[in-house]
């Protein structure tokens, strides 16, 4: 997100009270002591932080949930630290199942990299309060063994980090843990003392799955600085059914355009079910509660419009991507459906959008109803035919009106847009 775009957003008016903003928003699950975060959010300008791991080439949709928090504190005139997790990330935090693969150095820097822009682009630099970006290996990486050991390592109890969620949990399993993921939340504790030593960092915030590594940071700045520190955790964000949201099929939503193509991220989020819909509004969006409040209403009277969901996917595409993609997105998917221009859509937004479809590769010349086939769009030669005799068949938004009708016409020189129907579409890919 540019600076320019960062301007344009704010926090609600309607809230005196950030932590009250933050609450109807659903983003805070657990707290350190809320009347002195809520005085040190309302009264002071206190600088926090949120780290992220690069454990993937790309941020995910967990990590929006952060990065936009992280905005919200920013705007309201605190000043943030993204901090990218370069010693981190080669330990890796325990996962609930199976030890994490380590990656190699050299893939640690460069994921290092991407995320830290990445997670700039929700930032301002500017300003009175701007943003900075930290890697705890700049700390973590002139420590010995022996002096972290002795000067960190001494403030750790084995029986508190032992009753510690993520531990105990890989404990009773059958996989157990490592020492090497064990130790990762005295590496998070110690990049918190860091920040508090360095900057002043008085809040944390992460997800509440976090809740046992973010708590030992203010335990250890109890202990070796005497001072009391805030941590904020978020609730993890899950479907109205209790599924873990933005998992599909074992697939993140990425915030890299390389990984989740804009149109792909935009119909992700025009698909969400109307009881999840509200409540990604105000997670996922700066849209005000008056705003919110209006396409609740629009959803209660009128869902099949689906108003909710086609401002959400506008605002969180623009935010993600751009204005630019997000419109691009829009229009491709009038177009598919018969609505607009499809020549008038760009090669890539059109291989990004047929990508999410059905689809087989043809040379000029294959039959229609073997592409009907191929695609699963019917199945079988009668079955095409009759559809083609039934005017219910579409290619490039052109009805087939020949039973015996091949490909033609190709779009860009490699794609074309098989229809059969109203809704039911597939993706024809030049060989």
């Amino acid at each position: 997100m540019s600076n320019q775009a960062l301007k344009t957003q704010s926090n609600d008016p309607s809230f005196k009270d950030l932590l009250d903003e933050l609450k109807w928003r659903g983003l805070v699950a657990l707290s350190t002591d809320e009347a002195a975060l809520r005085t040190a959010l309302n009264e002071t300008k206190i600088t926090y932080y949120i780290g992220f791991d690069p454990t993937a080439p790309s941020l995910h949709l967990g990590n929006l949930v952060q990065l936009l928090i992280m905005r919200r504190l920013q705007l309201a005139g605190h000043k943030p630290l993204a901090l990218i997790g370069g010693s981190t990330g080669l330990v890796g935090d325990p996962r609930p199942t199976a030890e994490r693969t380590l990656n190699t150095k050299e893939t640690v820097v460069e994921w290092v990299e991407k995320l830290g822009k990445q997670a700039s682009r929700f930032l301002s630099f500017e300003g009175e309060n701007p943003a900075r970006l930290v890697n705890n290996l700049d700390w973590t990486a002139p420590l010995s063994a022996i002096d972290f050991l002795r000067d960190i390592g001494k403030y750790f109890r084995v029986g508190t980090m032992l009753s510690k969620d993520a531990v105990s949990a890989r404990l009773n399993s059958e996989h157990g843990i490592s020492y090497t993921e064990f130790s990762y939340q005295i590496l998070q504790g110690y990049d918190y003392l860091e920040l508090y030593r360095r900057y002043g960092c008085t809040l944390q915030m992460g997800g509440s799955d976090q809740w046992g590594n973010l708590t030992s940071g203010t335990d250890l700045i109890r202990k070796v600085e005497g001072k009391s520190v805030h941590i904020l955790a978020t609730p993890l964000i899950t479907n109205s059914d209790g599924q873990k949201f933005g998992k599909s099929e074992g697939n993140a939503v990425w915030l890299d355009a390389e990984f989740t193509s804009p149109y792909a991220f935009y119909q992700f989020w025009l698909n969400v079910d109307d009881a999840d819909v509200i409540d990604r509004l105000k997670v996922f969006t700066f849209l005000t509660r008056a705003e919110i409040e209006d396409l609740a209403k629009q959803t209660a009277e009128a869902p099949h419009l689906r108003a909710a969901q086609k401002r959400l996917a506008l605002e969180v595409t623009t935010l993600v991507h751009s204005a630019q993609s997000a419109q691009a997105a829009i229009d491709a998917s009038a177009a598919l459906f018969g609505q607009g221009d499809l020549a008038a859509l760009d090669a890539d937004t059109l291989a990004s959008a047929l990508g999410e479809l059905p689809k087989t590769t043809a040379s000029v010349g294959t039959p229609i109803t073997q592409l009907l086939i191929e695609t699963g769009l019917v199945d079988s030669i009668s079955a095409g035919r009759r559809a083609i005799k039934e005017g219910g068949v579409y290619l490039n938004n052109e009805k087939i009106i020949d039973e015996a009708a091949v490909l033609t016409d190709l779009l860009h020189s490699k794609f074309a847009v098989l229809r059969r129907g109203k809704k039911t579409l597939a993706g024809v890919f030049s060989a």
